[in-house]
C-alpha cells in the first residue's frame, strides 16, 4: 500500500473502474494522493504488478464484512453421540431415535453407542441386534458412515446426514 510498494512501475485502475496503463509507481501515488486516495496492490505477482487507486479502509471493511457472511453461511459438522443400553425402554428408544433423526436433519454425523457393563459384554450380539433395529428405524434417513463394530465394551456405529457423499 503506497510507500510499500517496491515495483517501479505498476498497472493502475482507478476508483471508478478506468485503466490509467502502465505508469511509474511515484505518479500513480501522486495521482492516488490527489484524490484523497490509497494506492494499494492487487496483483502484485503479474508483470507489471496491478495496483488499484481506491479508499483502503473502505476497502478493508468491505473485505472483512465478505469474510464473516461467509463464516456465517458455513457450516461445520459436528459428531453428536447417543448413548443407550441393550436393555432400553421403548419411550426411550425412541427418544433417542427421534434425537438422531433431528440431528442427522441438522447436517450433523450421529454416534450410535451401546454400553454394555458386566456380563453384559458377553452378549454383544444383542447389542448388534439393538444397532440394526436402530438402522431400520431411522426410515433411510442416513448414510452408514461407520458400520456397527465391537470397542471393548461398547458397540458403536456412526451414521452421516443422506446428503453427503460418505463411503459405506
Amino acid at each position: 500500500m503506497n510507500e510499500k510498494i517496491t515495483a517501479k512501475e505498476v498497472r493502475v485502475i482507478t476508483d471508478d473502474g478506468e485503466n490509467l496503463g502502465v505508469i511509474k509507481t511515484s505518479e500513480a501515488r501522486a495521482i492516488a494522493l490527489e484524490k484523497g486516495l490509497d494506492l494499494v496492490l492487487i496483483s502484485p505477482d503479474q508483470k507489471p504488478p496491478v495496483a488499484k487507486i481506491l479508499d483502503y479502509g473502505k476497502f478493508k471493511f468491505e473485505s472483512d464484512k465478505k469474510a464473516k457472511e461467509a463464516r456465517k453461511k458455513q457450516h461445520t459438522v459436528d459428531l453428536k453421540e447417543i448413548k443407550m443400553r441393550y436393555k432400553i425402554d421403548v419411550h426411550d428408544y425412541n427418544v433417542r431415535l427421534k434425537n438422531s433423526k433431528r440431528f442427522l436433519n441438522e447436517g450433523n454425523k450421529v454416534k450410535v453407542l451401546v454400553m454394555l457393563k458386566g456380563r453384559e459384554a458377553q452378549h454383544t450380539h444383542l447389542a448388534f441386534d439393538l444397532l440394526n433395529r436402530f438402522l431400520s428405524d431411522m426410515d433411510g434417513q442416513y448414510v452408514l458412515d461407520k458400520t456397527p463394530s465391537n470397542e471393548g465394551k461398547n458397540v458403536s456405529m456412526i451414521l452421516a446426514p443422506s446428503g453427503t457423499n460418505n463411503p459405506v
